[in-house]
């Protein structure tokens, strides 16, 4: 019975591996015949954003988005963060230029839990390290990997899109937080940036090696991106520390460069620093200026994030307490007039206009433009 239900144990890893292989297909027909699929791009952006590839239509969603290994980190900023700082991890290897993106659709859900969850002798498949039983905090082993996602690269061939390119993001923990029992206190185990570090480049080159075993997945560079995700009670996500590329053939990486990020929000609390005192100092000046001249005004708020050191992105909340049309019109037109009055021309900008309950005005602008954006949203 101990050697049958090793050969069970040892059939079933070896399905699992390679199960990976039968989840997607690498060529895509733009033209529907013989009842396939009829694929389409979104038209391109003068943003440097990605056209969108689309089955009949419809946007391909990842099966494996939002997945998380069994614990308890729970900062939604760190999803919307991990999502958008991949695309930027994607654009190192795979121009908008060339490449069309959709989402990953070649591990299945089921695998990339197995993947989350611990190594065990009923999960062979695990990536985060065994359970050794420990509840000290400096002792036990902690989950590391926190989430992972999976962004795949098209080009087109005459009629065809071909799989070219995919990039895997894996989001790691700062801080593992668990219970000692069920409904207990939360404790927590600090990982070290080195620890992060190390195990992100172990799981990385394990998950390439799975990957290879699926013959649509040989011949294609593979991009590794890590991040660091961020505590609980943060306001901002976490950010990326870390990028490889495995190429055509290879079965690991050998390289791996630093991506310099940081995030931050302002007006700064608990005595922080600002990461930038001049555009601290512009995001105060701009606040204080709307503040003066509409007093209804329930709180400012900016998510600022910088890339090797400069800043790339501002994201304002106006949270307001005036509700009429005429009101809201006229504040959206004074808040984008005093953007391009204070804050710094080059970064991103997106500026939410809201109430507690509804948004009222979007204002944006691209990196690098000087051409604002704005809606006023009115219901009929």
């Amino acid at each position: 019975m101990k050697k049958l239900s090793k050969l069970i144990m040892t059939l079933m890893t070896i399905f699992l591996l390679a199960g990976c292989g039968n989840l997607g297909n690498s060529s895509l027909s733009s033209h529907s015949q013989n009842g396939k699929k009829v694929t389409t791009t979104t038209q391109a952006s003068k943003s440097g954003q990605y056209s969108t590839l689309l089955q009949n239509g419809h946007y391909q969603v990842s099966a494996i988005s939002g997945l998380s290994a069994d614990s308890n980190s729970s900062n939604n900023h760190n999803l919307q963060a991990f999502e958008a700082g991949l695309l930027a991890v994607s654009q190192k290897e795979f121009s908008p230029d060339k490449y069309y993106f959709q989402e990953g659709q070649m591990i299945s859900a089921p695998l990339a839990q197995k993947w989350l969850n611990r190594k065990s002798n009923t999960n062979p498949l695990g990536l985060n390290p065994v359970d050794n039983g420990s509840k000290d905090a400096d002792k036990r082993n902690p989950i590391y990997l926190q989430q992972l996602l999976e962004q795949d690269f098209y080009t087109q061939n005459n009629k065809e899109y071909n799989l070219a390119g995919m990039t895997i993001g894996l989001s790691l923990n700062a801080v593992d937080y668990y219970t000692k029992e069920r409904y207990g206190a939360t404790f927590e185990t600090k990982i070290s940036d080195s620890q992060r570090q190390q195990m992100g480049q172990e799981m990385a080159n394990t998950i390439i090696q799975r990957l290879r075993k699926n013959k649509n997945l040989r011949d294609i560079p593979i991009v590794v991106g890590l991040y660091r995700q961020n505590i609980n009670d943060s306001l901002v996500g976490g950010s990326f520390f870390s990028y490889g590329v495995s190429h055509k053939f290879g079965d690991k990486i050998n390289d791996w460069k630093a991506i310099k990020e940081q995030s931050q929000v302002l007006p700064v609390v608990n005595n922080e620093n600002p990461i930038n005192s001049n555009d601290a100092n512009d995001f105060s000046n701009f606040k204080n200026h709307i503040e003066n001249y509409f007093p209804n005004l329930s709180g400012v708020t900016a998510q600022v994030h910088y890339q090797d050191g400069s800043l790339s992105g501002i994201a304002i909340t106006i949270t307001t307490q005036f509700y009429g049309v005429a009101q809201i019109r006229s504040f959206t037109q004074f808040v984008q007039e005093s953007a391009n009055r204070y804050l710094p021309q080059q970064p991103a900008l997106e500026i939410r206009i809201q109430t507690v309950q509804d948004m009222q005005a979007l204002i944006t602008k691209d990196y690098n433009s000087k051409q604002f954006t704005s809606h006023v949203l009115v219901s009929y």
